[in-house]
Parts: C-alpha cells; structure tokens; sequence
C-alpha cells in the first residue's frame, strides 16, 4: 500500500539524499542509517516496483565478468548479513546455480570462465556429463557438462525489497513512495538540496540509483549517461515436480525454482530494444553488444521514442517523466515467452505439465559493458550515480550499495572501485 506523501512529512534536511527505492537505493539508504547517517530514499512509485521485482531472483557469482565478480563475491556475503536481519522470509537460499552445455562448444566456454577466474573465491566447479545427470536426476546424458556453483543463492525478487525497506526504516531510514525527485540544486558547485513533487529537502550528498530512468534525469541535468533500456520478458509457472532447488541457466531457456513451487523462466540475452533518440548517440558505444547478441535482440521504432524515456527537459516547478509514469510496466512478449517456455519443457521433460500462471515485462538498465556505474560526474561535487547494472543488479545490488555509501564517506572500499568509474567511457556533453 502507497502511502500519500505530505509537504509536510518531508524532512526539511537529512545527510544524504537517495533518489530510487530499487534494490540499490534502499541497500544504500540502510547501509547509510547503519552507520549512523541521516537518509531520505524518495521513490517515484513503490519500492521495488519495477526491475527489483521483477529480475530471475538469482544470486550468482557464476559467470560474471571479471571486473565485477569480486563485488559480487562481497555482495553475496551482504546478503546472508542480511536475510539475518530480517523479519519476513524472502524465500533465500544458497541453493547452488548450474550452467548447463549442451555442446562442447558451450562446455569450453564454461573452461575458459573457470580458469580466467581461478584467483578469486567463487566456489564453482565444471561437472561432466555424469555429474550433471547425477545433479538433475536423470540419466540420458542431455548435456555434456556444467559449471556448478553450490555456493550461489536465490530468493523471491517481490518479498525482498520491501523486506529490506522495512528493515532501513528500523534502522531510522526515511523512505518515502509516491515521491518523484525533479531536480538537484547546487550551491558552489556543491550538492545542496533536492526538490520532490513535493518541495524541497536540503542535503550534502545525493546517490541516484534511478535504474533504467537515471540516464533521463542525468541527460536534464546536462549529465552524459550512456545507458540504454532494454526490456526482458519473464513469467513464471503452475507449480511442478522440482528439477534442481536451485537455478539453472542454459542457452535455450534459464530457470529458477520458486518457493511456491512453481518456476520463473526466462532467456538470457533475448531483449527488445525500443529506439529513442539516446539510442543514436550513443549507437556506437552499444554497437559490440548488438553484434555479439543480433540474433536475440528486437530493435524496433515505437512510441517510446516521444515517450517518458525519450528526450525531454524540464525545470523544478514542471511535472517530470518520473510523475507521468509512476510504475513502468511493459507488456511482455508472449510469442518469446512460449517458445522458452517449450524449450524449457524440452530440456527438462519433469516440468512438462506446468502452464503459464503470470507473465511481465521490465526494463534493464544496460550500460554499453554491462558493467555498473559508481562513481561522481565530473562537477558535481556530492552526486554519486550507482546505476546501470545490466541485468545483474538484484544480485550484486547490496555491494553496489556498500560500495557507494564507502564512495560517500570517504572509507576504504570493499573492492578496487575502478571498473565503476563514468570516465571509462570517455568525457562528453549531454545533448
């Protein structure tokens, strides 16, 4: 339930500003209070409403990209700190993840993975073909091997983040939802305030975890962020007999088992890419994703183009983007989602039965690397963007959050913060 947001229930000043109730946001406004910090998170809608509830729900430090998977490793750690201090089930547990190869084509590529990443303490193993019918109750050696990671973890995506929220707000955090933030106000070149819809909140610092909305309100603020969305379609099932507890990836179809007994299914790197005009300046930066994943991307010309997404500029007393679209809710792909979904049953015949119960688009807020962004905006003294997780963010999202606020209050980060920096991709002028 959203509860109504008052002038007069804003804090007239707190420490940090927290534009964002996703999963990094409210990580970092917790991790914030816990250290003894003041902190307002102002969400546009409801916390968790779009890509932190609906993400596979998987916690993985298998197959990450080198610059990121030690942030994962510390990320995985946040998180039974976490689900420790709970009050509600989130359905967490170190269940394990499985990538399946059905080639040794696929199976090399797992060998490569594992010994480029050797050094870092990932807990994945390779599997042979025996190992994996063992791990899925079967004997018809379907694939040819597996990389396991008993290690890895999932939970339920729409209990988490309204579980952590409830535990920042313990812990004295100030969240409010129905709160969209229209501008940030400097004094000096020094971050001085916030305005909401519904008036202003002096602070010192601000952290935009906007998600797939925070290139929009940089590019305002005359902040280049070559971040693009890109939508993914998902649903989940009727329950069905288990195939493994935990999460298994493959190239036709990736699954995960859910606490109600049903499966979430998706694929990985099947994404439709709606062109606005950010997609032209920033075509080049994305073009080695295009490439690498042409035969599963959707580009086409739509709405969206002159939509919330596409180019607008606003002033602090405008409606903005953020209010006109509350919960951003795209439809899903139904005719992806049937041909996953019979994959999925060809792949793992026990779930043969089970039908379609929900099914729901989001967006991903996909940087050109697939890498986040931690880090401050040249002349922005006090703004700290942690955004563009790529499809990895409810993972790796109470790392992203521990490093921003460690980015904020000048402590010793957890890990090398570098990868994370906005520069990698060159300085450049908003349009």
């Amino acid at each position: 339930m959203v509860e109504p947001v008052e002038k007069t229930s804003l804090p007239d000043q707190v420490d940090v500003a927290v534009i964002g109730g996703g999963i990094v946001g409210i990580c970092t406004a917790l991790y914030l209070a816990e250290a003894g910090h003041s902190v307002v998170v102002c969400e546009k809608g409801i916390v968790g409403g779009e890509q932190s509830s609906r993400n596979w729900g998987w916690i993985r430090k298998a197959g990450r990209d080198k610059r990121e998977l030690q942030l994962m490793i510390e990320s995985a750690r946040l998180w039974k700190d976490l689900v420790a201090n709970l009050d509600d089930d989130i359905g967490y547990g170190q269940r394990g993840t499985t990538y399946l190869a059905a080639t040794e084509a696929e199976f090399h590529k797992h060998e490569v993975w594992l010994k480029e990443n050797a050094a870092f303490d990932h807990g994945a193993v390779l599997l042979d073909g025996q190992q994996t019918d063992a791990l899925l109750n079967r004997n018809d050696r379907a694939f040819v091997g597996a990389l396991h990671t008993p290690s890895d973890a999932t939970a339920e995506p729409a209990l988490a983040v309204p579980a952590i929220t409830r535990l920042a707000r313990k812990r004295g955090a100030i969240v409010l939802e129905n709160c969209a933030v229209r501008s940030i106000e400097r004094q000096a070149g020094r971050v001085s305030a916030i305005v909401t819809e519904h008036g202003e909140i002096r602070c010192q610092k601000v952290v935009l975890a906007g998600g797939a909305w925070s290139r929009t309100f940089l590019e305002n603020m005359g902040i280049a962020f070559p971040q693009l969305a890109i939508k993914s379609s998902v649903l989940r099932t009727t329950p069905g007999p288990e195939v493994v507890s935990g999460a298994i990836g493959a190239t036709d179809a990736s699954l995960r088992r859910r606490a109600d007994g049903g499966y979430t299914i998706a694929k990985s790197g099947a994404a439709e890419f709606e062109i606005v005009p950010a997609a032209f300046r920033y075509f080049f930066d994305f073009l080695p994703v295009i490439a690498e994943r042409w035969r599963m991307m959707t580009l086409k010309f739509g709405p969206g183009f002159f939509g919330p997404m596409g180019r607008h500029r606003w002033s602090a007393s405008d409606v903005t983007p953020f209010e006109q679209v509350r919960v951003m809710s795209p439809q899903p792909n139904m005719k992806l989602l049937t041909s996953v979904l019979n994959n999925a049953k060809r792949l793992h015949p026990r779930i043969a039965e089970v039908r379609v119960a929900e099914a729901w688009g989001g967006l991903i807020d996909t940087m050109p690397d697939e890498i986040p962004v931690i880090d401050e905006p040249a002349g922005w003294d006090g703004l700290l963007i942690a955004s563009g997780l790529s499809g990895h963010g409810f993972g790796i999202g109470p790392g992203v959050a521990k490093l921003a606020v460690q980015k904020l209050t000048n402590n010793k980060a957890l890990v090398d913060p570098s990868p994370f920096r906005l520069d990698r991709f060159g300085r450049r002028q908003a349009a």
